[in-house]
């Protein structure tokens, strides 16, 4: 056998078992993008084509907030039980860690979640501020979930309001729903302890969540 034959079988040979590691390893569908990194939590972006199942065969270690970027509607499926799961965007849901599972966006259109993964688990019990924002100005700061790991807060200003002065202790991970000063849509944001009054210095409303870490 000469040497050009035997360089041609090798080439359709690699090819050959590359095309089976695909076929028993098949790309997910869903695209990933990286958002942010803390010692927290890890923040992506996951977008799921329109009736393309995702299996998740190792499941999901650890446990996440999911915001909802899109109106859509999917389905999730664990063993023989499947859940039909329809959402607008800026929907909250809190989905604790999971084996494998199959999910599929049954919308016509792409859906985007951004999944807040948690690093570990609470550091102790939450602490306490007399000038929690949920407590001195609940017209503009309202609990959406709570649980022992997170306080998720939807934040609403109308055009030129102001709230009160509040404090954060707790880290957050604040994403913005619209456009509005400092921000656009979909940003995703760490902020840190703080106290403080906020305005809305432009003539639309400002939505926001905040996605307290405890």
């Amino acid at each position: 056998m000469n040497r050009c034959v035997r360089f041609t079988l090798a080439i359709l040979c690699a090819l050959a078992s590359a095309s089976g590691l695909r076929a028993q390893n098949p790309p997910s569908p869903v695209a990933v993008t990286p958002r942010l990194d803390t010692p927290q939590a890890r923040v992506i972006v996951a977008t799921l084509p329109p009736h393309m199942p995702a299996n998740a065969a190792n499941g999901h270690a650890t446990n996440r907030v999911l915001i909802y970027l899109d109106d859509g509607v999917m389905t999730r499926t664990e063993g023989d039980h499947s859940t039909k799961i329809e959402f607008h965007r800026g929907d909250v849901r809190w989905r604790p860690a999971s084996g494998a599972y199959t999910a599929e966006n049954i919308s016509d259109h792409p859906i985007r979640i951004l999944e807040i993964d948690l690093k570990g688990p609470p550091a102790g019990k939450a602490p306490v501020s007399k000038l929690d924002p949920a407590v001195v100005d609940p017209k503009h700061y309202k609990v959406d979930l709570e649980n022992e790991y997170v306080r998720v807060l939807r934040v609403h200003y109308d055009a030129h309001e102001k709230g009160e002065t509040h404090e954060h202790i707790l880290n957050r991970v604040v994403v913005y729903l619209n456009d509005q000063p400092g921000a656009k849509a979909d940003d995703v944001r760490v902020s840190g302890a703080a106290t403080h009054a906020e305005e809305n210095t432009s003539g639309q409303p400002a939505d926001r969540i905040a996605v307290e870490l405890k």
